[in-house]
């Protein structure tokens, strides 16, 4: 499963990013292997999507979270 296929409310765990630039970026945001997600609020439009992680509110594009790979959260 994608983060990007996540709908409100919707829990994951981040398995893997497969973008290694991305990666990179998201991991200094706190964005880590084994880390819980969950989806807050998507715009009116669509995008952005705004996620719950380590303890704080990021934004994220559709593009971008569709190259987080989750697993199902307990």
């Amino acid at each position: 499963m994608k983060l990007s296929d996540l709908k409100i409310g919707e829990r994951g765990i981040i398995k893997e990013i497969t973008d290694l630039s991305l990666s990179i970026k998201l991991m200094e945001m706190g964005c880590l292997p084994g880390e819980p997600v969950l989806l807050e609020r998507i715009a009116p439009l669509g995008d952005p999507i705004a996620i719950k992680v380590s303890g704080y509110q990021l934004s994220l594009r559709k593009s971008e979270a569709s190259k987080v790979i989750l697993v199902a959260h307990p």
